[in-house]
């Protein structure tokens, strides 16, 4: 861990806290790895990753660091930075790095491995320096190098000609688009705003953004996005900005605002997308109150069902036929089956309204954990469930949702591979929070599900052509999850298997 490498410190008397204290305030972005767990995963970020990087301690802690790399996974300096860290060697490569809003930036990274008096490997040092400015002037001077004036000519043609393009798309797109200057001056704006707002190209062109239509674009939310936010944090998705507006009544618009930094004329200028939906959200909350009352309704008569069937099998008769009680032991494996996707659905109806209710408590890890594997080996005696490691510590969470999250998780694995494998439990106390992994060998995920594997009623193409469900289970999963201050991700090969990772702050 981080304290056997300050104490290597000190053997060369350097004072340990000092040393400490040089990592976390240097500007140059430190991670630790433990190449003793599963997947060498990040057990220290210095503040300077952090920032550089624009995730918080929670998100990275427990993660390879590939999650840098997004989907940009087909980079050479990946194959150099595998093999180093394959054979316990040092490397330098630069690689093209992503933030948590997904802005590229070039790290320079230095890779040195850390080994114990064995000499085995044990942990990995990765130092990152941002290089972004350096390679945008680089690859910027072998540009200039290698221009001459024909190519200068036939630039200003296709910008010319882009300019023609980007404007017939605009006027083709069925949502209201703005270009704006850096003092909020309209320099365009398409038919679809124009027809969407009643407003006529001489009331809006040259005008001030907030000076439109007697003023009724002066919206503070706006304002915010615009002068606040969107400087600083390029670009701005999904804004929602609620507005009474003349001649079309109150609307709920979704924002997007690009900058457009491109040479010569277009630079500083702001791309505002303005989307309504209005119906669309008011469609979405009729199907929610749809969704809660459905739920409520059918609970109350589900549960009266219940206590008959109970009933029902404590009065039948001895000499009842092995036949009848097939049906009634049948019955109640069904209503039993309901009345659990009832309860997801009144699970997603709370968290839709914002009323989940998480109570933390300490409670054992290891022993929940251990209590919960063993109910889904007795339900599926069939299937062989593998517990790799243990935390050794109390949990300050919901005991009750976090034993949710891993059921579904492992009902999954067993529900989406086939019989005759495996699936396997990886638990780990990494720093001061908890990873679970679910690992299964089933059909697989292909990357463009990943982003929507954990969207409410989403199911995989695929999985819902061979099984049944409402694609509900991982939604309830990620927001139980993130209202305990933690995250879930999965990774995954098609037809090769997946593994669902989850990590929780341990003092909640």
């Amino acid at each position: 861990m981080t304290e056997d490498i300050i104490n290597r410190a000190a053997l060369t008397g350097i004072d340990q806290t000092l040393f400490f204290r040089v990592v976390e305030s240097t500007n140059t972005g430190i991670v630790i790895t433990d190449n003793s767990l599963p997947d060498n995963p990040i057990i220290y970020c210095n503040p300077a990753f952090e920032q550089m990087s624009g995730y918080k301690r929670i998100d990275i802690i427990g993660h390879n660091c590939r999650f840098l790399q997004g989907k940009d996974r087909k980079q050479a300096a990946r194959g150099i930075v595998h093999e180093a860290i394959s054979n316990g060697r040092s490397c330098v490569v630069e690689i093209r790095n992503y933030t948590k809003e997904g802005k590229l930036f070039w790290n320079e990274l230095y890779i040195s491995p850390v080994t114990n008096d064995e000499g085995v490997v044990t942990h990995f040092i990765g130092i990152q320096n941002d290089v972004s400015s350096r390679k945008k002037s680089q690859l910027e001077l072998e540009r200039v190098q290698i221009e001459t004036e024909k190519l200068v000519i036939e630039r200003t043609k296709m910008y010319q000609e882009s300019q023609d393009f980007m404007t017939s798309i605009v006027e083709t797109l069925r949502e209201s688009l703005l270009v704006i200057d850096h003092d909020f001056t309209i320099l365009s704006a398409n038919a679809h705003f124009l027809n969407t707002f009643k407003v006529s190209i001489n009331e809006t062109k040259g005008r001030l953004l907030y000076d439109l239509g007697n003023g009724q674009w002066n919206i503070p939310e706006l304002k915010r996005m615009m002068e606040d936010i969107l400087p600083t944090n390029n670009p701005v998705l999904d804004y929602e900005v609620e507005h009474e507006f003349p001649h079309i009544g109150k609307k709920l618009m979704l924002l997007n605002a690009h900058r457009v930094e491109l040479e010569g004329q277009y630079k500083n200028w702001i791309l505002l997308a303005i989307e309504d939906i209005t119906e669309r959200r008011a469609v979405q909350q009729r199907k929610d109150d749809f969704l809660s009352i459905a739920s409520h309704e059918l609970k109350t008569p589900l549960t009266t069902v219940v206590g008959y069937l109970q009933l029902m099998k404590r009065l039948m008769p001895a000499e009842a036929s092995e036949k009848f009680r097939s049906i009634a032991d049948k019955t109640e494996r069904y209503v039993h089956r309901l009345n659990h996707l009832l309860s997801d659905l009144l699970d997603v109806s709370r968290i839709q309204t914002g009323n989940i209710e998480i109570h933390k408590e300490p409670f054992d890890f290891d022993k929940m954990l251990i209590e919960t594997i063993e109910g889904i080996r007795a339900a599926t005696p069939q299937r062989e469930i593998l517990l790799k490691g243990s935390v050794e510590c109390q949990c300050n969470a919901d005991e009750s949702h976090i034993i949710q999250v891993v059921s579904n998780l492992l009902g999954n694995a067993i529900k989406y591979s086939p019989d005759n494998t495996p699936v396997t439990v990886q638990v780990t106390k990494i720093s001061d929070v908890i990873k679970f992994s679910v690992t299964d060998k089933g059909i697989g995920i292909t990357e463009a599900d990943y982003a929507k594997i954990f969207d409410r009623f989403y199911r995989v193409a695929e999985v819902q052509r061979h099984y049944s469900g409402m694609g509900i289970g991982l939604y309830i999963c990620q927001q139980i999850i993130l209202n305990h201050g933690g995250t879930i991700w999965v990774e995954s090969k098609r037809n090769v298997g997946s593994t669902f990772n989850f990590t929780i702050p341990i003092q909640g």
